[in-house]
């Protein structure tokens, strides 16, 4: 096949075929001749004619249907994916194409995903119902936080940072990005004395407290460290989705653990936050929420992470609705059999920012805050509780300044972080 035949935009994809939609910036050619270029780079053909190539395998050539200005949109086969492989599908709509010397700049923004495909996946095992039943939280967001500073505390420190949050009001707790089993805190030591916390925070509250422990590591090492969490009575890892790989998180989720499992995006900005070039936090929310977690940062618009208010919202929305609506920079989406994925807002956050982020994320949130927690001047535990007064006085749509007035924590936390 000639490039030029990888364009037809008379061409309707059918309900099989995936299709990426891409933002296409050419160097030194044609639109067309770029988005020809990225469609047979990314299926079956390459930068030369072959010999080797046979009539059968033209139906097999993905499809440019559509170039307006710089945004294109190619439908792939799905006979071109194995299904149940998350990175064959990332090897072929975002392999070799990024680093085609016809490209100036690329992006891929998001992905529709086809039935057939969705349904070789697992998906989130609990999904936001089943998160709320497993911490028995109905109808507010979940608080959270992680344990600061991120290292450096010995193992007992950092389970009596854990053990104050939960008593202020948090329901969850997790390590950050880069704890994992260094020698002044080992995993297995930093397990059984932070669940001895939560236990005893739930005796004490009568609220369930989890865990978020970080399991990252070598795939085999994962999967203990997953099997000990779970022998010990947690209900939940955590997992740095992107520095793990998808194949090894997916691996976490089909291994059938009862445990969530909640997914950190660390190093996500790395090729996300580019708004020329690379891939979109919407596509990989799409094949983290394939892939089985249960939990994913999404940002905070108003935090220290960038990301604005319609790139978050949008987000929310791809990982938490059934049926996704199209827009100009996202397609349509039904997740079918799919449970959705609980968004977590995450950094840079402090009570003063509640009222906000409900406003815009709704209830079906974690708000998740380490530094406006343990950053409070009366400690962890009135910083805990500073967050849980904020929840509640925005769930009854009460003021902050107003529910200050006769909650000190909260008081003290607006007057420090104005």
């Amino acid at each position: 096949m000639k490039p030029l035949d990888y364009v037809n935009s008379h061409y309707h994809p059918k309900e099989s075929d995936l299709i990426c939609l891409f933002r296409v910036e050419p160097n030194r050619i044609s639109i067309k001749e770029a988005a020809a270029t990225i469609a047979l780079e990314s299926s079956i053909g390459t930068w030369s004619e072959l010999t080797t190539e046979k009539d059968y395998m033209k139906n097999l050539a993905a499809k440019v249907f559509s170039i307006k200005g710089n945004w294109v949109k190619i439908a792939y086969p799905s006979a071109l994916f194995e299904k149940g492989n998350a990175p064959n599908i990332l090897s072929s709509i975002a392999g070799n194409i990024f680093g085609m010397k016809a490209i100036k700049n690329l992006r891929l923004e998001d992905i529709k995903i086809p039935k057939e495909i969705i349904n070789s996946f697992y998906g989130p095992k609990y999904g936001i119902k089943g998160i709320r039943k497993l911490m028995k939280i109905k109808n507010r967001p979940l608080l959270g936080t992680i344990i600061k500073p991120k290292l450096g505390l010995k193992t007992k420190d950092h389970a009596k940072v854990a053990y104050d949050a939960w008593l202020g009001g948090c329901d969850i707790v997790k390590d950050d990005e880069n704890l994992a089993s260094q020698n002044f805190n080992v995993f297995e030591e930093r397990l059984a004395r932070t669940l001895e916390k939560a236990h005893q925070a739930e005796e004490e509250t009568g609220e369930k407290k989890a865990y978020l422990v970080n399991v990252t590591a070598e795939t085999k090492e994962m999967m203990k460290r997953a099997q000990l969490a779970e022998e010990l009575g947690g209900k939940y890892v955590m997992a740095d989705v992107v520095t793990s790989g998808f194949a090894a998180v997916q691996s976490l989720r089909e291994a059938d653990f009862k445990l969530a499992i909640h997914a950190h995006r660390a190093m996500h900005a790395a090729f996300t936050r580019n708004k020329k070039h690379g891939i979109s936090m919407m596509v990989l929310a799409d094949i983290v929420r394939l892939i089985g977690v249960d939990q994913l940062h999404i940002g905070t618009v108003v935090g220290k992470l960038e990301g604005t208010l319609d790139e978050v919202e949008e987000l929310e929305e791809e990982i938490e609705k059934k049926k996704v609506k199209e827009t100009k920079h996202r397609l349509a989406q039904d997740w079918g059999k799919i449970k959705p994925v609980l968004a977590v807002s995450s950094g840079g956050l402090h009570p003063g920012h509640v009222p906000y982020l409900i406003k815009h994320l709704g209830k079906d949130l974690v708000i998740q805050a380490g530094g406006g927690c343990h950053g409070h001047p009366k400690g962890t535990l009135k910083g805990a509780t500073a967050l849980r007064q904020a929840i509640d006085a925005t769930m009854e749509n009460i003021s902050l300044k107003e529910y200050s007035k006769n909650h000190q924590e909260l008081k003290v936390a607006l007057d420090y972080w104005k």
